[in-house]
């Protein structure tokens, strides 16, 4: 390419494209993959780890603290558990391992049958 079509000389000798002003300047750095998928198919996310955010693999919080038993009657720790509109927060959004997942899930339910919770918000 020459001087008029990236506005400036090649640094490198090696050509690069024209930007214009609607596409990002990272673009053509990428790294395979489809146009837009965002992802890159890894947990931090981004294409090559170069994205905004980091993302902290997720630890389950019960193993990390040792605990084996999750009363239902700790309505503070279950509520942490439980979205506004009364759902139980799936896994992959809390962290939580499969074993602690389904005791979790037993406790909400057991605090729900005696009223310690509440099934769903009142609307």
């Amino acid at each position: 390419m020459s001087e008029e079509t990236t506005g400036k000389a090649p640094e490198t000798g090696v050509a690069q494209p024209a930007t214009t002003g609607s596409e990002p300047a990272a673009a053509g750095a990428r790294s395979g993959g489809r146009p837009g998928a965002g992802g890159g198919g890894r947990p931090g996310g981004g294409a090559g780890g170069r994205g905004k955010f980091f993302r902290r693999k997720k630890v389950c919080k019960f193993c990390t603290e040792k605990i084996d038993a999750i009363p239902y009657r700790d309505v503070r720790l279950l509520q942490g558990f439980v979205a506004e509109r009364g759902k139980i927060v799936p896994r992959r959004l809390t962290g939580v391992c499969t074993t602690h997942q389904r005791r979790l899930t037993r406790a909400i339910k057991q605090a729900r049958n005696i009223a310690l919770l509440p099934f769903a918000t009142r609307h």
